[in-house]
């Protein structure tokens, strides 16, 4: 829900603005009251990430490519039924803590296609997690893309 007020800056009126802008804003990223959405950086993920482009296991494709290269429902249930859900995890930059720890919901911010690590996968994460003011994972996408770009131009 969206309330739109003038800015004048009367002081009285700037207090109700400002404290306004903070509740909406923070609905939009998941704080409610005592409750926040805990997405927090997966960090075993993060290393599996950065030891798989140390090995070249990545595709350094441009940014918009995700779409295209982001596995599908059907690829991630088939991995999850090959692999399971710990595995999965490997693949994801973020863990949502309030989510059940066998469901999908619980990993968040792909950035894999399951065998290589996607630079359009990375910008992506990056870019959203940015977006939504998760700033541990949005620094590791950031040195993750930095890993991938420094590692193309030694080719």
């Amino acid at each position: 829900m969206r309330i739109k007020r003038i800015f004048i800056c009367i002081p009285r009126i700037c207090i109700i603005y400002i404290i306004q802008r903070f509740i909406i804003n923070a609905e939009t990223i998941g704080m409610k009251g005592d409750e926040h959405m805990a997405v927090i950086l997966n960090k075993r993920a993060y290393e599996h990430a950065k030891r798989s482009i140390e090995k070249g296991r990545y595709v350094f494709d441009e940014k918009d490519l995700w779409s295209e290269h982001q596995p599908s429902a059907k690829e991630e249930n088939d991995y999850i039924e090959d692999n399971g859900f710990e595995e999965l995890g490997k693949w994801y930059l973020g863990v949502d803590t309030d989510e059940k720890e066998d469901t999908k919901g619980r990993y968040k911010f792909p950035y894999s296609d399951f065998a290589k690590v996607h630079r359009c996968g990375v910008l992506a994460a990056e870019n959203r997690a940015g977006q939504y003011k998760y700033n541990d994972i949005e620094h590791a996408a950031a040195h993750l893309h930095g890993m991938i770009d420094a590692a193309r131009k030694d080719v």
